[in-house]
């Protein structure tokens, strides 16, 4: 490991690069402790936000979710409207619409929750992670996106195969009338 100091000017938040096992950290805002001086620094103890080692862990978790793709991932991140229904029915299923929130006002299909893919991220608290998560949009691009962000922290999650689109069409009519009688 070695690190990089460099220095605080006035106003401004003290950063520090770390290369540890190939990897390259630049931490900002940390406590710093010198237990020693002399020609090198060496730091005692450095109080860093978790929020890096959550960074590098989802970063892993990443990786391995795509060294380790297989014909079963292929399937076990997929759901179509039918099945979604259904579970949604059960109780077993939280349905997260990631489009722009203008476009969830315009229109949109319960229940679920809607939660820009831009503001992902910052909202992963209000995903109820005993169910079974699934991302949706009209076709399924943003969905996709979101469904292995969402993998990479850990939590079950699967892109609707046939957006809302597919969705709104399964339903019509008595469909519609017996999906929402279902769920008071």
């Amino acid at each position: 490991m070695s690190e990089q100091l460099n220095k605080k000017k006035p106003g401004q938040k003290r950063v520090i690069s770390v290369n540890f096992e190939h990897h390259r950290f630049n931490v900002v805002g940390f406590d710093l402790l010198v237990v020693a001086k002399s020609d090198r620094l060496l730091v005692g103890v450095l109080t860093v936000s978790t929020h890096c080692l959550a960074q590098d862990q989802a970063m892993n978790r990443l990786e391995s979710f795509i060294t380790d793709f297989s014909y079963e991932t292929r399937k076990d991140m997929k759901i179509d409207s039918k099945t979604l229904i259904q579970k949604l029915k059960e109780g077993k299923a939280q349905l997260i619409d990631i489009r722009f929130e203008e476009e969830y006002a315009a229109w949109h299909i319960n229940p679920s929750i809607n939660i820009p893919l831009n503001k992902l991220p910052n909202r992963m608290d209000e995903i109820d992670k005993t169910k079974i998560v699934v991302t949706a949009c009209p076709h399924k691009d943003r969905a996709a996106i979101a469904m292995v962000y969402l993998r990479s922290h850990s939590i079950d999650a699967k892109y609707l195969t046939d957006g809302l689109t597919g969705m709104a069409e399964n339903l019509r009519g008595d469909n519609a009338k017996a999906y929402i009688e279902s769920l008071r």
